[in-house]
């Protein structure tokens, strides 16, 4: 059972999603950021989109009640170690973004092709935007695969200053990525009014920006993970050595 009984507008984003993960579906459907925004209080946010923190909060209290009415399967990964968390992130959000990140390109560029006259401005846009995506996070998995997690698995096993001090300067580094594709993806989703297929659209129209809302909702989930419990466990571990 998670130990949250209710919310309150005080809370900060990060903070209620590492308690209760199911609260992303609550954010995402109100486009509210929880990953790189995480560490704004839920009053902060709703106030930044013109809407009122009651509904919000009815909609948590909600889903948590129907959360508490049966099993969960959920993980509570601010326990986990930091290899499992780790693992978790290269096999799941890493492994997916290798893979539809370069299929996505590919309906990407078919549909401006085919769709230029008629929707040609908003494409384009989406194209550009979409390559800026997808060069920054291929670059990204690249740095951490490489640099930042195997020094935090060292360190689970060697408790190092020294490469604790060098962890959190590199965990500055990956979170102004972070904050690069979220207002990348954001901006997609601007572009797109909320990813509204137009009239002309086709099959391959609706598929493009399904797979767009897939990749934004996983790589929100990604970033949740890394800025608002792992990165955040390691620099209170700095703070208390």
């Amino acid at each position: 059972m998670i130990p949250i009984k209710n919310f309150n507008k005080t809370q900060r984003l990060g903070e209620i999603v590492a308690m209760f993960p199911k609260a992303a579906e609550v954010f995402m459907k109100n486009h509210i950021d929880f990953c790189c925004g995480g560490d704004r209080t839920l009053e902060e946010a709703v106030r930044e989109k013109g809407i009122g923190a009651k509904g919000i909060l009815d909609q948590l209290e909600a889903l948590y009640e129907e959360y508490r009415s049966r099993v969960s399967e959920d993980t509570d990964w601010r326990a986990a170690k930091y290899t499992d968390i780790i693992d978790f992130i290269v096999n799941t959000h890493h492994a997916f973004l290798k893979k539809e990140l370069p299929a996505t390109e590919k309906l990407v560029s078919k549909i401006l092709k085919v769709h230029f006259i008629d929707s040609g401005e908003v494409l384009t846009k989406v194209h550009k935007l979409f390559s800026q995506l997808k060069t920054e996070l291929e670059m990204h998995l690249i740095k951490e695969e490489e640099i930042l997690f195997p020094m935090i698995k060292e360190y689970e096993t060697n408790h190092l200053n020294e490469l604790i001090d060098k962890i959190v300067s590199e965990i500055e580094s990956t979170e102004d990525e972070h904050d690069v594709a979220g207002n990348i993806l954001k901006e997609l989703r601007e572009v797109t009014n909320q990813y509204e297929v137009p009239s002309t659209g086709c099959a391959t129209f609706e598929l493009t920006y399904k797979k767009l809302q897939e990749i934004e909702t996983d790589t929100f989930h990604h970033i949740h993970l890394e800025n608002n419990i792992m990165h955040e466990r390691l620099r209170k571990e700095r703070e208390n050595r």
